[in-house]
């Protein structure tokens, strides 16, 4: 698919309708900057300027007719479209390969499609969480192909399906190989973000990283000691109302819940990679996380027969109201229980599948109830007595939770 502007285009966003593109796609051709989407999925595309979103992103489609009867948004699925901006921004990050090592050939692989077409007067802003020396890596490779583009990486911060409110609140980090690049990416982020803040390209890539670490190690500690906890028999929500109640210091404990998604664990991983297999914290926070749903179908194992139990699963995406599956462990959970030889059914109030069920009909059909995720939808659910239920998240009414 390709339908560029006419003339030149202030912005290219490289991955454009994907969860990290679109979002700042739409602020920044809201904000007055004529914007490309430049991205190899066709059909995400046609959907995006159909006036609708592949995924939710709250206000986005409010916000993509806007800037679609405005004419200050166009899609490309070609690579040759790239050499009309003077901002080039490139949300392909570095996932982790199956030794939880940080893999780059993703992002070379964009560039060796895009370096024909890149003009040495271009900023190149990499947006995506990458590994740390990616950028210095990144610059590298451009560098010894000829390219004298200059380089930034400023990293996105905000939460899954608000990335459009945040984006415009919250301040935004910015580094660059060289003092243009730094000047580049102020100008175009001191227009939509609250402010900037100003770092080296190390500083910024360890600054994405350990947010998302010290997370993942927060809920680590929480999932920890709910297993404990439960495991000698009592209710860990319960507990921490009780230890929470008029007591400050309390107040940031978190409660226990499936910790996934694509940016958690990946990240700690990518410090474990950086420290050499020596990040002992994230490594155990890891096996933490990874094993609640074991946890979970250990302790029913132990109650029921699994291989004459019907088991629902409510809520399949990894955050609560989100409609994205990606690394959800209510799928590893799910796996876990029909290797034990449970009937397993799953339903969500966002992601959808064929092969869902609603979530009243789950409910009909399950001997034992386990919340994934805490969805709202779930808060007024009524629960039959007769029904087991594992609510890690306490967001049934607590009524029908006894």
């Amino acid at each position: 698919m390709t339908k560029t502007p006419a003339g030149n285009c202030d912005v290219c966003v490289v991955g454009g309708a994907g969860h990290v593109g679109i979002a700042l796609a739409l602020v920044l051709a809201d904000s007055g900057f004529k914007t490309l989407i430049l991205d190899i999925n066709k059909a995400a595309l046609e959907t995006i300027a159909a006036g609708r979103l592949p995924f939710f992103e709250e206000g986005g489609e409010a916000l993509l007719e806007k800037v679609l009867a405005g004419g200050g948004l166009a899609f490309s699925s070609d690579a040759k479209s790239v050499a009309q901006a003077t901002f080039v921004v490139v949300t392909i990050g570095t996932p982790i390969d199956e030794f939880h090592n940080p893999e780059v050939s993703n992002l070379t692989r964009c560039f060796d499609e895009l370096m024909p077409y890149l003009r040495d007067d271009q900023t190149i802003l990499l947006r995506s969480t990458v590994a740390p020396g990616t950028t210095t890596y990144i610059d590298n490779y451009l560098r010894d192909r000829g390219k004298k583009t200059r380089l930034a990486f400023c990293p996105e911060r905000v939460v899954q399906g608000k990335g459009i409110a945040e984006i415009r609140a919250l301040p935004q980090l910015i580094s660059g190989t060289s003092p243009e690049a730094v000047v580049a990416a102020k100008k175009l982020f001191g227009e939509i973000a609250l402010e900037v803040v100003e770092m080296l390209p190390l500083e910024a890539e360890f600054a994405k990283l350990v947010c998302n670490a010290f997370r993942y190690i927060q809920f680590a500690a929480t999932n920890q000691l709910y297993m404990m906890v439960e495991a000698a028999g009592l209710n860990y929500v319960g507990l921490l109302a009780k230890m929470k109640r008029h007591y400050p210091r309390m107040e940031s404990i978190p409660g226990p819940g499936f910790t996934a998604g694509p940016c958690l664990m990946k990240d700690t991983m990518q410090l474990f990679a950086f420290q050499k297999h020596d990040f002992i914290l994230g490594q155990v926070a890891m096996t933490i996380n990874e094993g609640l749903p074991n946890f979970i179908v250990e302790r029913l194992a132990r109650q029921f027969d699994l291989r004459k139990t019907r088991v629902g699963i409510l809520g399949m995406a990894f955050k609560a109201e989100s409609d994205d599956i990606r690394d959800s462990l209510s799928y590893k959970l799910g796996k876990l229980l029909r290797f034990h030889g449970a009937q397993v059914f799953y339903s969500d109030e966002y992601a959808k599948d064929p092969t869902f069920v609603s979530k009243e009909e789950l409910i009909a059909s399950s001997d034992v109830v386990i919340v994934g995720v805490a969805h709202n939808a779930y808060r007024q659910l009524q629960i039959p007595a007769r029904i087991e239920v594992v609510d890690l998240w306490s967001v049934l009414p607590a009524k029908e939770r006894s």
